[in-house]
């Protein structure tokens, strides 16, 4: 069954900070970017790498294995030496609660 489930408190995620999640046995990136929250794999494309351990920077997520960078929006790989995007997921936040939908 496909729904929203509960990941974390938005006192998790300060702005301007992730985290990383499992959902459903799925590594998942959360980070908010002024407010608004987004969610992503937290695995790179590349190489596996959790991307939660790297950083931030504007609307990108730095990978901290080999430095391949990712849209935190759209999860589009911007930089290699990862190619292919990560998976994105839709969040919305209820009250304190971020919610993934998966």
């Amino acid at each position: 069954m496909t729904e929203f489930i509960r990941v974390a408190s938005v006192k998790d995620v300060p702005e301007g900070n992730m985290i990383g999640v499992k959902v459903n046995k799925k590594d998942i990136l959360v980070a908010n970017l002024n407010g608004t929250f987004y969610a992503i794999g937290n695995r790179c494309t590349h190489q596996g790498c959790l991307l939660s351990k790297g950083k931030l920077e504007d609307e990108k997520v730095i990978c901290p294995c080999h430095f391949a960078v990712f849209d935190i929006k759209t999860g589009r790989a911007i930089r290699p030496p990862a190619s292919k995007p990560e998976p994105t997921y839709r969040v919305k936040v209820q009250g304190e609660d971020i919610l993934i939908f998966d």
